[in-house]
């Protein structure tokens, strides 16, 4: 195997000075140019789940995007290629949510990953497949829920201040469902929670220099808030530690 990582940010091959190396690893668009360097691999390996069964294969994929040959600058990235076995094979390539590639009449779905990393090679696809957890439900919460796809202005700027407030919301929304309210809460999304726990009819009582929400006493939610209040008195008692 062959392959020459780069750098992020890196100039003329040398490493930045302060961002050094970067390693990542995402997914490549199949192209056609891309199918036609996978059609040229001729070592597949296998990848195996976690009961040790055969789920697809990789191989390395000669290829280099035209995009890479455009700067004296651009270094070739790391291309994998990853197979797996249709259990309806035969089907029409056009209008499949998915890309094809026939190899000796045997049908396979078709997957690239791009990366600059140097790990083995099915050791790297189970890490990407990873990703993070449901990075794009986390993705689609912060850009849906919480408006980040939602920038108020032209200006750069005040538009990283509206996505630092709002990556800062998440995480304070994130640390309340796992903390706090527990349980099947973690997983609901920010609608759920303002239809249950914020939304609420409750009535402002300004007495004795405070202010307090009163709610009717058999509305489902109010169990719900109790808890979460005393949890709330629990983390501010809990040692930094």
């Amino acid at each position: 195997m062959s392959f020459c990582p780069t750098a992020i940010g890196a100039k003329d091959g040398k490493l930045h000075e302060r961002f050094g190396r970067i390693e990542f690893a995402i997914g490549a668009h199949v192209t056609k140019e891309f199918r036609k360097a996978v059609g040229e691999a001729d070592e597949w390996h296998p990848i195996r789940d976690k009961k040790g069964h055969i789920a697809g294969e990789w191989a390395e994929v000669c290829f280099v995007p035209n995009a890479e040959c455009t700067t004296k600058k651009g270094q070739p990235y790391r291309y994998l290629a990853i197979r797996e076995l249709m259990k309806q094979p035969h089907l029409p390539m056009e209008g499949l949510p998915f890309q094809t590639i026939t190899f000796d009449e045997t049908q396979y779905k078709l997957f690239g990953i791009v990366t600059n990393m140097n790990w083995e090679g099915e050791e790297l696809i189970h890490w990407y497949h990873k990703r993070c957890g449901k990075s794009e439900e986390a993705h689609a919460s912060m850009k849906e829920d919480l408006a980040g796809g939602r920038l108020p202005s032209g200006d750069f700027g005040e538009n990283a201040a509206w996505w630092s407030i709002m990556a800062l919301a998440h995480n304070l929304n994130t640390a309340m469902k796992n903390l706090v309210l527990r349980d099947s809460w973690v997983a609901k999304r920010m609608k759920a929670i303002r239809f249950h726990l914020i939304n609420l009819p409750g009535r402002i009582v300004d007495h004795a220099r405070g202010l307090s929400i009163r709610l009717t006493g058999d509305h489902p939610s109010l169990d719900i808030l109790i808890k979460a209040r005393m949890r709330i008195m629990e983390l501010g008692r809990a040692s930094p530690g």
